[in-house]
C-alpha cells in the first residue's frame, strides 16, 4: 500500500526536529502518530491478506503458495526495519529534546544569576544615594542658616507688624530724608569711616604701592556691599521688611568675613545709616501707598459733588420750570375767578386751592433743594448688602449727598461685581458723615479689611447695626431684614434644576 506524503518518514523527523519551535513539533507528533495508525492499518490488511493466502494455498500448488509466503515475509522484514529506523528517531527525537530542555534550563538559571547580581547592584546604589541626599540634606540645612528666605508664601506665615519709626507728615519730607542719609553715607566714604581698614601695606616694597592696593579694595568692599543694600532695599515690600534687614547684616558679615586678610571690614556706624535707608524708603512707599488712597478718595468726593451739584442744577430747573407752570396757571385762572359767577365761580375756586396747594409743595421742594446746597453735610447714610458677591452678615455702611441716594447704590453694583446690591437701610441726616463715622467706629473690629479705611465692608449681623442705629441716632428708622437678591436667588435655583 502506498504511503502518502505527509506522513514520509524524513517529513516528520524534520518537523520533530524544530520541536523547540513548539508548533512544528506539534505537527510532527501529529504525523507521527497518523503514521503509525497507517502502518497499523496496512498491518491488519496484510494480514488479513495473509489470511486470503492460507486460503488460497489449499486451492493454490504449494509452490505458488511458497513465493506467496516469501513476498510476505520479505514486507514483514521491510515492515520490522522501518519500525526500528521509527524507533531509533523518536529516541533521538526525545534525547535532543531533554539536551535542549537542559540547555534552556541553564541559560534560565544564568539570567537569574545575572539579575539577582544586578539587584545587588542596584541596592548598593540606592544606599550610595540615599547616602548622598542625606549628605546634601544636611548641606542644605546649613546653608539656609545662612540664606535670606524671600519666599512669599515664608513670609506671609512670619509676617509681624512694622512699627514706623519717622512718622514724617508727607512723602516728600520721607523723599528729603533719604537723600540726608545718602548724603551722609557719602560723607563717611569721603572720611574713610565707613571702613575698618589697615593702612600700612607695601606693594613691591613701596608703601605708595601698598596705600593705592588698599584703597582699590576699600572700593570693593563699598561696591559691594551698597550694591547688596541697594537690590534688598529695592525687593523691600510690607511683608519682608525684617528680612530684608537681616539680609543686611548678613551681606557686611559675609563681606567682611571675606576681607579677613585684607584686614578690612565695615563699621556699624555705616551698616546703620544702611538699616535708616531702609526704614525710610519703606515709610516712603507706604506713605505714597497712603496719598494715592487719599487722592483716590478725594478723587471720588469731588466726582460726588460735582453729581450732587448737576443734580441739584436739574432739579432746580425741573422746579422752577414747574412753578413757573402753575403760577402762570394759577394768573389766569385768577382773571377766570375775577368774570365768573355762581356754580362756575365755586369750580375756579376749587381748582384754584388745588393750585395753591400744588404750589406751596413745590416752594417746600425748592427749600429742600437750598438745604441741601448750602449744607454741605446732610445727606443718606445707606446701609446695603450683597449676597451673591460676598456671602451672608458682609455689610457695606456708606453715605452719599445725592438727591437720588439709590443711583449711588446702583453705581457700586456696577461690573466689578456679579449682582447688584440690595439695601437694608436708607437714613437721612444732616450730618451725614459724622453718622457714617460714627457707625464705622462702632464696628471698627469687625471690620473685613483692616488695613484701608476706605473699604467700608463689616462683618456683622444686621441686627447689630439696627441696635447701634435706633439706641443712638433715629429710632424711626425702617429696616429690611431680608434682601430681595432677586438675581442671585434665581441664580441658585437655575443651578439646582440644571443638576
Amino acid at each position: 500500500m502506498k504511503q502518502k506524503w505527509y506522513l514520509q518518514t524524513w517529513l516528520i523527523v524534520i518537523l520533530c526536529a524544530f520541536w523547540f519551535f513548539i508548533i512544528p513539533g506539534i505537527i510532527g507528533i501529529v504525523l507521527l502518530v497518523l503514521q503509525i495508525r497507517s502502518n497499523h492499518k496496512a498491518f491488519l490488511a496484510f494480514e488479513s491478506e495473509k489470511k486470503q493466502i492460507e486460503e488460497l494455498k489449499q486451492k493454490l500448488d504449494w509452490t505458488s503458495l511458497e513465493q506467496v509466503h516469501d513476498q510476505i515475509d520479505k514486507e514483514k522484514q521491510d515492515y520490522a526495519r522501518q519500525k526500528v529506523a521509527l524507533e531509533k528517531e523518536i529516541a533521538n527525537l526525545t534525547q535532543n529534546r531533554e539536551e535542549e530542555k537542559k540547555r534552556l534550563l541553564a541559560d534560565v538559571a544564568a539570567q537569574v544569576t545575572s539579575m539577582e547580581n544586578e539587584l545587588i547592584r542596584l541596592k548598593d546604589e540606592e544606599s550610595r544615594k540615599k547616602a548622598e541626599i542625606l549628605r546634601l540634606s544636611n548641606e542644605i540645612a546649613a546653608k539656609r542658616v545662612e540664606v535670606i528666605e524671600l519666599d512669599d508664601e515664608i513670609l506671609y506665615q512670619s509676617f509681624g507688624f512694622y512699627e514706623p519709626k519717622y512718622n514724617c507728615m508727607d512723602s516728600e519730607e520721607y523723599k528729603e530724608k533719604i537723600k540726608q542719609v545718602r548724603t551722609r553715607q557719602k560723607q563717611l566714604i569721603s572720611n574713610k569711616t565707613a571702613l575698618n581698614y589697615y593702612d600700612g601695606w607695601t606693594l613691591d616694597g613701596s608703601a605708595s604701592k601698598g596705600r593705592a592696593m588698599n584703597n582699590d579694595n576699600m572700593k570693593m568692599v563699598l561696591l559691594a556691599f551698597n550694591g547688596e543694600c541697594d537690590t534688598a532695599i529695592h525687593k523691600v515690600k510690607f511683608n519682608n521688611i525684617e528680612r530684608i534687614e537681616e539680609k543686611i547684616q548678613k551681606a557686611a558679615a559675609k563681606i567682611d568675613k571675606l576681607n579677613t586678610r585684607n584686614k578690612i571690614s565695615i563699621r556699624q556706624s555705616y551698616i546703620d545709616l544702611k538699616l535708616e535707608e531702609l526704614y525710610l524708603s519703606y515709610e516712603y512707599e507706604q506713605k505714597k501707598q497712603e496719598e494715592k488712597e487719599e487722592m483716590r478718595r478725594i478723587r471720588e468726593q469731588e466726582r460726588e459733588e460735582q453729581k450732587l451739584k448737576k443734580e441739584i442744577e436739574d432739579a432746580r430747573k425741573a422746579i422752577n420750570k414747574e412753578q413757573s407752570h402753575y403760577q402762570n396757571a394759577l394768573s389766569l385762572l385768577l382773571k377766570q375767578i375775577d368774570i365768573a359767577d355762581g356754580e362756575e365761580q365755586e369750580a375756579l375756586l376749587q381748582k384754584k386751592a388745588e393750585i395753591e396747594q400744588h404750589l406751596a409743595k413745590i416752594d417746600d421742594e425748592i427749600k429742600s433743594i437750598d438745604y441741601r446746597e448750602s449744607n454741605q453735610r446732610a445727606g443718606y447714610v445707606y446701609v446695603i448688602s450683597n449676597i451673591g458677591s460676598f456671602g451672608e452678615n458682609i455689610f457695606k455702611i456708606g453715605m452719599t449727598r445725592r438727591l437720588e441716594p439709590q443711583d449711588r447704590v446702583d453705581e457700586l453694583g456696577d461690573a466689578s461685581v456679579p449682582f447688584r446690591f440690595d439695601v437694608h437701610a436708607m437714613i437721612f441726616s444732616d450730618d451725614a458723615p459724622a453718622l457714617e463715622n460714627a457707625l464705622h467706629k462702632a464696628f471698627e473690629d469687625k471690620k473685613v479689611n483692616m488695613m484701608n479705611n476706605r473699604k467700608e465692608f463689616f462683618h456683622v449681623t444686621l441686627e447689630e447695626i439696627e441696635n447701634v442705629v435706633k439706641k443712638n441716632y433715629d429710632k424711626t428708622v425702617e429696616f429690611i431684614k431680608i434682601p430681595p437678591a432677586e438675581q442671585y436667588r434665581e441664580t441658585v435655583m437655575l443651578r439646582k434644576n440644571a443638576s
